[in-house]
């Protein structure tokens, strides 16, 4: 007669994680009944304003300072990167020189700068150092105004940032690649754009992305310049209405809503990279197989004559 044991399987169990999610729902429950049922966050009058069209219009100068201080940032800080890594000890000794200068200056301190510049220059002019050649002169108030000062300053600090990021993503990519690269025979640019680009994205991406939120802060440090933007706006209402707690709640719930913005389109990049990275090495392993189904099926069998 057989035997047969019964093994009951027993899930494991985890006591300690249980009650601790029963004290963070706990703490979460209390910290949404003090805020959704004060009556002092004054949530009413953040309803009014919310949508109002000022803050609107502040929302978009955010926006707009956001796209154009990343774009730019990136090509700036791009050529940096490249810069920083070539041979050339000139063009390397240059771009750390910026790096270190911008990455050092608090960003308020360099708009506050750049809106005073007309004290220390009357005009800026293009031309030949150290000659009379020039091709063109304006007057420093009239180039520099609100708008222009800030994208000027912002893309200056951020491009430093950026720069470190590409220059980081490149150096994480194996030196075997540049190697194989060169051996191809493919000029500098196409190795760099086509085959260490793709590769350091997934290092770049990730740093670049917190980047851009942080941008996107950052921009409520042009109150200093009396730009209508998000923050300055916010301020110039409060200080008329006195109602400074729910106004400064429409502005953080509009920060929130930019970030998470920024978060999706971060996560939509990074799958599709993945994907497009996962075809690539399917793609990859398929050429390899059918290349070696093919050499085995095309050889000929040879025939040895026993004497």
């Amino acid at each position: 007669m057989n035997n047969v044991e019964t093994i009951k399987v027993v899930p494991a169990r985890y006591p300690l994680r249980t009650v601790g999610a029963i004290v963070a729902l706990f703490v979460l429950a209390v910290v949404i009944q003090s805020v959704a049922f004060n009556p002092r966050w004054e949530w009413s009058v953040f309803a009014r304003w919310f949508f109002d069209p000022v803050i609107l219009e502040g929302v978009g100068q955010t926006l707009l300072l956001t796209l154009i201080g990343t774009v730019l940032s990136v090509v700036i800080g791009g050529m940096l990167a490249l810069a920083r890594l070539s041979s050339s000890w000139l063009l390397s000794s240059l771009a750390w020189g910026y790096i270190w200068l911008f990455r050092s200056l608090p960003l308020i301190v360099v708009l506050i700068i750049l809106y005073n510049f007309s004290y220390l220059y009357d005009t800026l002019s293009l031309g030949v150092p150290f000659t009379s050649i020039t091709w063109g002169s304006f007057e420093t108030i009239n180039v520099l105004g609100q708008f222009s000062t800030a994208v000027v300053g912002l893309t200056l600090v951020q491009s430093a940032y950026t720069a470190e990021i590409i220059r980081g993503g490149f150096l994480g990519v194996d030196h075997g690649q540049y190697e194989a690269a060169a051996a191809l025979g493919l000029p500098a640019s196409r190795r760099t754009l086509r085959i260490i680009l793709p590769q350091a994205l997934r290092t770049i991406l990730p740093a670049g992305f917190n980047e851009i939120i942080s941008l996107a802060k950052g921009t409520a440090m042009v109150y200093v310049l009396a730009m209508p933007e998000l923050f300055y706006t916010i301020q110039m209402i409060y200080n008329r209405t006195q109602e400074v707690i729910p106004l400064l709640m429409v502005g953080a719930v509009w920060y929130l809503v930019i970030t998470t913005v920024l978060s999706a389109i971060q996560h939509l990049v990074e799958r599709a990279l993945a994907r497009s990275e996962r075809r690539s090495a399917v793609n990859s392993t398929r050429a390899t197989r059918t290349r070696s189904v093919t050499t085995q099926t095309t050889q000929e069998p040879i025939h040895a004559s026993l004497s």
